[in-house]
């Protein structure tokens, strides 16, 4: 097959976790096809300077020409018209050169420049939304509406969002329920075929399968008591993530199971977990709070006896796909999450993988956890049928046939 030259652009920067686990994968799996990427991400300047060298082996490995710039914070609004314009500026320059025939754009920012490239030089586009993004910021309570700036620029995405849906020749939702809602919309050229279904995708060779030998390891490794009952949460906190309601849920466990530790794998300070800890009564010796690279997460993450996520539910999470959900599956760990975000409650009733809350209370938490007492779940057919949704390598597979559609 003859090159065929594809600009992929990320607001996310590839020495983010993100990037490393939702993007480069996927590249890598496309370029093993015969597609030459050139890949624009906006990386942050400490995390650029500390991870740099290990992006670039990666890029140079897979024939990736990686061309960062830095992502500016402040001012707000004014940073992010910035760094569409550095983006956009490097784009043209590099179309120039390669002459570009598909351009897929990672999330709202990307698909600005992606739509003017469509209309100017007639470039194949792909809006590889991510979820609702605009929605997202006015529900995480970034984007106040009740200030006139915010609303304008809410608006602008809104309309700009109906755009990217008419022109972009295919569009990739994270979950079917984000499908059935944008085509309620009933937006000018689009229908039901355009829309592909793409959950975020995990590793399954990286994130390995737990096995009981591998669960005393990691309770080795961390110095817990081969007894102790694991409660874990994996990744960054942030603004969707309810850190309130996973307390009181582990503050009722501890009643149940007296031993039980809480692991946080996490980037995030421990002080600010600990603190919000004392409300319920939890002390320093419940948890277990460290940082962990991608690479070494399942080596720890095997202590887990479940793990547990809760997620804000509101109208923007119709379209959000939890990164952890797919990688905590490939592992075998299941999972106590919560009901109407995105496929969430379909997929763990589909996989047998756990339990889903209804409502974030004591009554509904306390019956979960007397189900923990009676409940046996196999780590080996949580992942087999967890595979159908979240395996890399069928992910790859679903891409490389939108790819080759578009790059006929």
């Amino acid at each position: 097959m003859d090159n065929k030259q594809i600009l992929y652009l990320s607001y996310d920067g590839m020495t983010d976790p993100l990037g490393q686990s939702q993007v480069l994968p996927y590249i890598i799996g496309l370029s093993k096809h015969g597609y030459s990427f050139t890949l624009i991400s906006c990386e942050k300047k400490e995390r650029y300077f500390q991870y740099k060298a290990t992006i670039l082996e990666i890029c140079k490995n897979h024939q990736i020409d990686w061309q960062p710039i830095f992502y500016t914070k402040k001012p707000p609004i004014l940073s992010a018209i910035w760094d569409i314009f550095q983006m956009n500026k490097k784009s043209k320059i590099l179309h120039q050169k390669k002459n570009f025939q598909l351009i897929h754009c990672r999330s709202y920012i990307s698909s600005l420049i992606g739509l003017g490239f469509k209309k100017k030089y007639h470039t194949k586009f792909i809006f590889d939304m991510r979820g609702f993004w605009a929605d997202e910021r006015v529900d995480g309570n970034i984007w106040n509406l009740k200030n006139p700036l915010y609303k304008i620029v809410y608006n602008f995405f809104k309309k700009k969002e109906r755009l990217f849906l008419t022109y972009a020749d295919s569009i990739v939702s994270l979950t079917q329920s984000g499908k059935n809602e944008m085509l309620a919309w009933n937006v000018e050229g689009l229908s039901e075929e355009k829309i592909v279904v793409i959950p975020c995708a995990a590793d399954y060779n990286l994130f390995e399968l737990k096995t009981d030998e591998t669960q005393k390891e990691a309770k080795k490794l961390l110095g817990i008591n081969q007894q102790d009952f694991v409660l874990s949460y994996i990744g960054s906190i942030g603004t969707w993530y309810l850190l309130d309601e996973m307390l009181l849920f582990f503050s009722l466990l501890k009643k149940q199971k007296t031993t039980a530790k809480f692991l946080f794998l996490t980037p995030d300070s421990g002080d600010f977990i600990l603190e919000a800890a004392k409300k319920y009564n939890l002390t320093k010796e419940d948890f277990i709070i460290q940082f962990a690279q991608r690479k070494d997460i399942s080596k720890i993450a095997h202590a887990s006896d479940y793990s547990i996520f809760f997620i804000k539910p509101s109208y923007s999470k119709k379209s959000s796909s939890p990164t952890k959900m797919g990688e905590l599956l490939a592992m075998g760990i299941p999972i106590i999450c919560n009901n109407n975000v995105g496929d969430v409650e379909e997929i763990t009733i589909k996989t047998k993988a756990g339990f889903c809350v209804k409502e974030f209370s004591k009554q509904s938490f306390s019956e979960i956890i007397m189900k923990l007492e009676t409940s046996f779940f196999n780590s080996k057919d949580i992942s087999m049928s967890s595979k159908e949704f979240y395996n890399l390598e069928e992910i790859n597979t679903i891409y490389f046939s939108i790819y080759k559609n578009l790059t006929k």
